[in-house]
């Protein structure tokens, strides 16, 4: 395949921008899918991303367009927008050579959208900013394209209703136009960097590769780098819809092999895979590993269910690099595990996942973040688990995650959200205009804050017009404690948790209140007690 007919593009959005809707467009525009097919957002499979309306996992799929007599390969790696998913993103444009820069007309400029939008500029990828949901009568293209010269000073503007259809072909043609052809030299030694793999019950696992230099054949030895193992390609082809089957990939190309690899942990994304023999050199820049932020107990609501919740941690866990897990065991729920996830929508996902696709109903215990415990004797534990916390008298110290944040929000609603971040312990460190309408505010704030109704309080503080984006900056000293809560003097060890000192009493109130209500009446009474 000529590689200056090739173009590998992804489209990056806050959620909920339309950025699936688009590449249902885009698809259609290109023949791949009818234009009456029923399901919307076909690159959102899993029955979760389509109910929830936002992206999981990264896809992507080929589709072939013709201008002026050449037909042109177009690459669509399709990434998640939600801020937990953010490392799905890095991953994806770490492939490509361009990227859509999708902003909704009636919102503008959300948080989410300027940290993707750097993140593509540090892998130095071809912007193309695409104004979208031109169609609804609250949008405001002319204010939104303002903002987007302002902010990225980019003037060449494509205006589109992915709902309708609007402007698409304008767009595809603008792709072939704006976006260069994949650079690489398929003389040199094979190399290619896996941007995604999912495992097949029926396969083992599928690796999502984009090929940088050299050519993979069917039957070649291939080697990763991150683990130094050795397999055979066993099939290797295009993404379709369903997979094309091929007899090679070359360099420019984005395609899938299935070599016989049992886990996806074996086939770990931002590696790169290269021949065994005469392979190529040094890796690719790599990418760091998903490091989990929130950690959470997870028992089965019946006991006899543990052995099956693990066999589908473990099944979830081959299709999601980022879930970590591992035994623990509570007087009050028994045996169950110990998760770490990169936020908390990751979480939810994963409970409703575990119910949906292996019916596992379950219990979570209060979220908490990594403690680093500095102790009187110069050593330093790391706990994830409340009930790991040392005896007070040993502890010199203890260090708690900080975030970098930014919330993007209307003016009117500055002075809430101020308030809010106080009340969570937030640093103000710069806010500033982005037009006469909205302001970009940035705080250094503790994750313990964040993960618990921080979202929904900032939506509901600003009529659901505020975005937050954030990023881990720093481990530092605060003063936090544990806090047990006891039934009848007993402690219940599933309860406890770890927030600022300042906060005790509040969060432990509200505990104590909430089982207040939830405990049946007896004829005796029930001290509770935090």
């Amino acid at each position: 395949m000529n590689s200056e007919l090739i173009r590998n593009f992804c489209i990056i959005a806050h959620i909920d921008h339309g950025k699936s809707t688009l590449a249902d467009r885009l698809l259609e525009a290109t023949h791949v899918i009818d234009k009456n097919t029923q399901v919307a957002q076909i690159l959102d499979d899993m029955e979760l991303e389509r109910e929830r309306g936002i992206t999981i996992k990264s896809h992507a799929i080929k589709m072939e367009y013709v201008q002026n007599g050449k037909t042109y390969i177009l690459n669509l790696i399709d990434t998640p927008g939600h801020v937990d998913f953010s490392y799905e993103v890095s991953r994806s444009l770490a492939s490509c050579d361009g990227a859509l820069l999708l902003v909704d007309a009636s919102q503008g400029i959300e948080a989410q959208t300027m940290s993707n939008m750097y993140l593509a500029m540090d892998n130095d990828l071809e912007i193309i900013p695409v104004i979208n949901k031109i169609d609804l009568p609250k949008a405001d293209p002319e204010g939104t394209e303002h903002d987007i010269i302002e902010n990225i000073g980019i003037d060449n503007i494509y205006h589109i209703s992915a709902k309708e259809g609007t402007g698409v072909d304008e767009l595809l043609k603008g792709i072939v136009e704006s976006i260069p052809a994949p650079s690489g030299n398929p003389d040199l030694p094979a190399k290619a960097l896996i941007f995604d793999s999912y495992f097949d019950k029926y396969r083992g696992v599928i690796i999502l590769i984009r090929m940088f230099d050299g050519t993979l054949k069917k039957g070649d030895a291939i080697k990763l780098f991150s683990t130094n193992t050795e397999y055979s390609i066993e099939e290797i082809g295009y993404l379709g819809l369903k997979h094309e089957q091929t007899d090679g990939l070359s360099a420019g190309e984005v395609g899938y092999i299935i070599a016989n690899i049992k886990e996806v942990a074996d086939a770990r994304v931002g590696d790169t895979l290269t021949l065994a023999k005469g392979g190529c050199a040094e890796a690719m820049p790599g990418f760091e590993e998903p490091k989990p932020m929130v950690y959470s107990g997870i028992f089965p609501l019946d006991k006899e269910d543990h052995v099956n919740l693990r066999d589908s941690l473990g099944k979830l866990k081959l299709n999601d690099a980022a879930l970590t897990y591992e035994p623990e065991s509570s007087l009050a729920l028994g045996f169950g595990f110990r998760c770490g996830f990169l936020g908390m929508l990751h979480l939810e996902i994963m409970k409703e996942r575990l119910f949906r696709e292996y019916n596992v109903p379950i219990i979570t215990t209060t979220p908490s973040v990594r403690f680093n415990i500095n102790l009187a004797n110069g050593t330093t534990k790391v706990i994830y688990n409340p009930v790991d916390m040392p005896d007070p008298a040993h502890i010199e110290n203890i260090e708690e995650p900080y975030m970098d944040v930014e919330i993007i929000v209307p003016a009117e609603y500055v002075g809430n959200i101020m308030k809010l971040v106080q009340e969570r312990r937030g640093i103000q460190k710069d806010i500033q205009y982005i037009d006469e309408k909205r302001m970009s505010i940035h705080y250094e704030m503790p994750l313990i804050e964040i993960i618990f109704d921080f979202y929904d309080k900032l939506k509901s503080v600003s009529r659901g017009y505020a975005s937050l984006d954030y990023s881990f900056k720093e481990y530092r000293v605060s003063h936090v404690v544990k806090v047990d809560i006891l039934i009848n003097g007993d402690k219940v060890d599933a309860m406890s948790f770890i927030c600022h000192a300042d906060k005790a009493y509040q969060w432990g109130k509200s505990v104590t209140d909430k089982l207040k209500e939830v405990i049946p009446k007896h004829l005796f009474k029930i001290a509770l007690q935090a």
